[in-house]
């Protein structure tokens, strides 16, 4: 999916290493902020093994399934879903790769035009994000682009993560409709 200069697509073997180095090349203060526990980042053949893994399947075999944001065809970040329940939900992950990307304004427009991928081809009904309570970026996106805030609480979001309060956001499908269905 096109939007001026900006495209979504999914994950293909050339992107690997290029997510693989977004985690293990990052500053760890960057993933401390995002709520990642370093002892918990597995090493780059695990990291391959796992994205290799995730192309391979159907859709409604995937454990996990990623998206790559495009500036000018060139990858800037990613999107994924994990906690995939085929036909019902999944949990949705934001990256941007790279600072100055982040700072342009694409992240709520790589979010929208991702959104028809999971909920088309995961067939969800609905989709969460439960990014950390501190990290405000992906908390005002969600809210600008029309998930609705559910709760907050304490948890381990994720494979990767500490304990932390998290923010849970929930899109449905018929609110998706309602907003972005072509």
């Amino acid at each position: 999916m096109r939007d001026q200069n900006l495209s979504v697509i999914e994950i293909q073997k050339w992107d690997i290493d290029l997510i693989t180095s977004y985690w293990l090349d990052a500053d760890p203060e960057f993933l401390l902020n995002m709520g990642v526990d370093l002892d918990k980042v597995p090493g780059r053949e695990e990291w391959r093994a796992m994205l290799m893994e995730q192309i391979d399947q159907p859709y409604s075999a995937k454990k996990s399934y990623c998206l790559i944001w495009q500036v000018d065809k060139i990858p800037v970040g990613h999107s994924n879903v994990n906690k995939i329940v085929f036909g019902k939900e999944a949990y949705m992950h934001l990256h941007l790769w790279n600072e100055e990307v982040r700072k342009m304004g694409y992240g709520s427009r790589f979010v929208k035009m991702g959104l028809p991928y999971f909920f088309e081809h995961l067939k969800l009904q609905t989709l969460y994000c439960e990014p950390y309570a501190l990290n405000h970026a992906p908390n005002n996106l969600l809210e600008k682009i029309g998930f609705e805030f559910i709760k907050s609480y304490t948890c381990i979001p994720g494979w990767l993560n500490f304990e932390q309060e998290v923010n849970l956001w929930e899109m449905t499908r018929e609110k998706f409709m309602e907003l972005y269905a072509v």
